[in-house]
């Protein structure tokens, strides 16, 4: 194969909350992160809760794939906070496209049998 890229889209992770909700998991609404590639970027001083990423992890690389129009994963845009008396939520968007070569990201080569 001559051609090895593939296409992922980068993703802003953004907490959402009522007007005057008290949130417990030590976000503020607009904080966000952003996930390009597998790189994990939060703004200069902000923190982000290891529960609430934790939530959220699972989710992400799903989401950075082209998935089609009917699949949840193409609508539902937003994830609860885990803690249960929390009502923030964290609203995945997707971003622009990244282009990747499989040769720069793993040394299994495109033909391995086992794939």
């Amino acid at each position: 194969m001559s051609d090895d890229s593939f296409e992922l889209y980068d993703l802003k992770v953004e907490v959402v909350a009522p007007e005057g909700a008290t949130l417990y998991c030590g976000a503020k609404p607009g904080d966000y992160f952003e996930l390009k590639g597998e790189m994990l970027h939060l703004p200069p001083g902000q923190g982000f809760s290891i529960y609430s990423l934790a939530a959220l992890l699972p989710l992400l690389p799903a989401k950075q794939r082209a998935t089609h129009p009917n699949d949840w994963m193409s609508t539902d845009a937003e994830v609860a906070c885990p803690d249960p008396n929390c009502p923030s939520r964290f609203r995945i968007s997707r971003m622009a496209k990244r282009v990747f070569r499989h040769a720069e990201v793993t040394a299994v080569p495109l033909s391995n049998p086992k794939a």
